[in-house]
């Protein structure tokens, strides 16, 4: 467990958010804690995008705005690949990681000039940055299932039930969390010059989302096949069952 929350540490949570004992019951599903990812000076270093289902003719457009924006980020915006987790109830969630903090008014800008660009449809929480969030793994307490960081290859599957039934090994999590990067401080700026660029010209998500799911980051999306989802699970000592693998 030590692992896993060096881990969310390094990409997501501020410096002495909760204690670790309190983490820790959270991520055993012992209590489910909304965490906040700013601080009393309201910075923060974690922003999180949540896209979900919208009611039972969705056809998993949820999904597919997720995988427009990621790849988005990567190609378009120049940054590093992003965390992908599911909701335990209906959704998932895009995590961006940041090495400096910024100001929570200058997130919440990052983020609004991202949905003008990139899905215009959905509507963005006014202080999205700033809500508490159920950092995964954890339980979901509604559904009684598991919201968990996944390999984004494997998102389409979870498009109709957001959701694991038993609670996701530590290992496999930290492996899927400890290959990411932090947004720079130049990506950071560089980026949100692109986007203020962008502003007020014809959004450009139709036209990624059919882009190739594969980016030069490794982030599979839409088009992974079951080869390339399995051949990237055994490299980081996972099986697709999300069991760790113990070397003999």
């Amino acid at each position: 467990m030590q692992n896993l929350i060096s881990e969310l540490t390094r990409l997501y949570l501020p410096q002495n958010t909760l204690s670790a004992e309190a983490l820790a019951q959270h991520l055993l599903g012992k209590t489910t804690l909304a965490i906040n990812l700013t601080t009393e000076d309201r910075m923060t270093r974690a922003m999180v995008i949540v896209f979900n289902k919208i009611g039972d003719n969705d056809n998993a457009q949820h999904w597919s705005q997720l995988c427009a924006l990621a790849n988005a980020l990567q190609s378009e915006l120049d940054l590093p690949a992003p965390a992908v987790s599911i909701s335990g109830a209906n959704g998932y969630g895009l995590w961006l990681s940041l090495e400096v903090p910024i100001p929570v008014t200058q997130a919440q800008n990052f983020l609004e000039l991202l949905r003008k660009a990139y899905f215009p449809d959905m509507d963005l929480h006014s202080d999205a940055v700033s809500v508490p969030v159920e950092l995964p793994p954890c339980l979901h307490q509604s559904t009684g299932k598991w919201a968990a960081f996944i390999h984004p290859g494997m998102g389409a599957s979870f498009a109709d039930e957001s959701g694991l039934e038993m609670a996701p090994p530590f290992a496999g999590q930290v492996a899927f969390l400890k290959g990411l990067k932090s947004i720079s401080e130049v990506q950071f700026l560089h980026a949100l010059n692109l986007l203020q660029q962008l502003n007020g010209t014809v959004p450009v998500v139709n036209s990624l989302a059919s882009e190739r799911a594969v980016t030069s980051d490794g982030l599979l999306l839409r088009d992974a096949t079951l080869e390339d989802i399995v051949r990237f699970l055994h490299a980081k000592n996972i099986e697709p069952t999300f069991r760790h693998l113990i070397p003999e």
